[in-house]
């Protein structure tokens, strides 16, 4: 099996920028930007980041602000953060040498046993293995496992790492993902092509297609939030920082919160902007409304011009609050969401009628 694989990976496996290459910096970038994010999506993010932060000494020496400006719109923003704080640690304690070690590795923040796998296999071909979701794809429907993967973790565990070619786990395991990614696919798997057609349960029982199964899952809770666009006499816009934690930490946003039950917009915004920044506003007329897909969640962010009344805005529920130009703005990390807000407020400026914006697709 492991002949077969490697052998089908040499003329079919796919040709990335993080392969063969002698910079664990770079592999380990790769890696993070892998989590939970298709390669199309993390390529032109990757190549930007590199000419950015070409070192791990430049990553560190960066300011957040400017790291989650350069990872701006591909989601999953603590994966950014986590890249800057396990920099700082790399130069100080590691003498900016990516670990070798697993239990070193797996200290530092944001890596866990599958992207240690990965950036240890790949950086120094030391046979570590990994269970990203093209490989229990892959594992699952070679055993035809009866439970969805979630439910069998410390099995596949022990199969991916039995399955591991040790004398070449660097091209064993990008071979496993290319597998997955290209043939062993959600739908329609290609198992015409597939090496390990003759040694898969689930081909052999005609079950591909019905493999991994999935959990039950109920319909996403869709949020519906009321946004401010504040504007104050200089013409200047109100925005503030997300607090660390969470899905956006760090990243500026318009502010508002959630329309509790019986609330209409504009009092939600107003109350909001007392409880959040503790001035009063004036709310007009609606700017656009978009609705953003997370992976567990929708969001339909309800946006009105609002006018500056009185009282000095304060950070109470957030990191950092700030008087910005539109001109400015582009300078600020934002979430993809509030990305279509800025677009709308450019266009209104530009007496265009802004776009509502409805992403059906989970941001990634």
């Amino acid at each position: 099996m492991r002949g077969a694989l490697l052998a089908w990976y040499g003329d079919w496996g796919r040709t990335l920028p993080w392969r063969n290459i002698d910079n664990p910096y770079a592999i380990w970038v790769s890696e993070m930007m892998l989590q939970q994010t298709q390669v199309k999506t993390v390529l032109p993010y990757y190549q930007r980041w590199l000419e950015q932060f070409p070192t791990v000494e430049t990553l560190a020496a960066a300011d957040q602000q400017t790291v989650l400006k350069a990872w701006e719109g591909l989601g999953y923003y603590a994966r950014a953060r986590n890249l800057h704080r396990a920099a700082q640690q790399i130069v100080a304690d590691h003498n900016s040498e990516i670990p070798r070690d697993f239990d070193t590795i797996t200290a530092l923040p944001g890596i866990g046993k599958t992207t240690a796998g990965g950036i240890l296999s790949s950086a120094f071909n030391l046979p570590h293995a990994i269970l990203d979701g093209n490989v229990k794809r892959v594992l699952a429907r070679l055993v035809a496992l009866p439970v969805p993967p979630a439910r069998a973790l410390n099995d596949l565990w022990r199969l991916s790492e039995y399955v591991l070619d040790p004398d070449r786990p660097r091209d064993f395991n990008q071979a496993l993902m290319d597998l997955g990614a290209t043939l062993c696919t959600r739908r329609n798997p290609a198992c015409d092509r597939c090496p390990w057609q003759a040694h898969c349960q689930a081909y052999n029982r005609n079950i591909q297609s019905e493999l991994p199964m999935s959990e039950p899952k109920g319909p996403l809770p869709h949020k519906q939030i009321g946004v401010a666009v504040i504007w104050n006499d200089q013409q200047q816009i109100l925005i503030d920082r997300r607090k660390q934690t969470g899905l956006l930490g760090g990243l500026w946003e318009f502010p508002g919160g959630k329309i509790e039950p019986g609330e209409t917009i504009e009092d939600c915004i107003a109350r909001e902007i007392q409880e959040e920044l503790g001035i009063e506003i004036a709310v007009g007329d609606r700017l656009c409304t978009v609705t953003h897909a997370y992976s567990h969640f929708k969001v339909t962010l309800n946006v009105h011009h609002c006018t500056h009344l009185s009282g000095e805005p304060q950070p109470i529920e957030c990191d950092e609050v700030r008087w910005v130009s539109l001109d400015a703005i582009e300078e600020y990390p934002f979430p993809k969401a509030n990305i279509h807000i800025i677009d709308a407020l450019r266009a209104h400026v530009a007496g265009q009628a802004p776009v509502d914006v409805v992403e059906v697709a989970p941001a990634t």
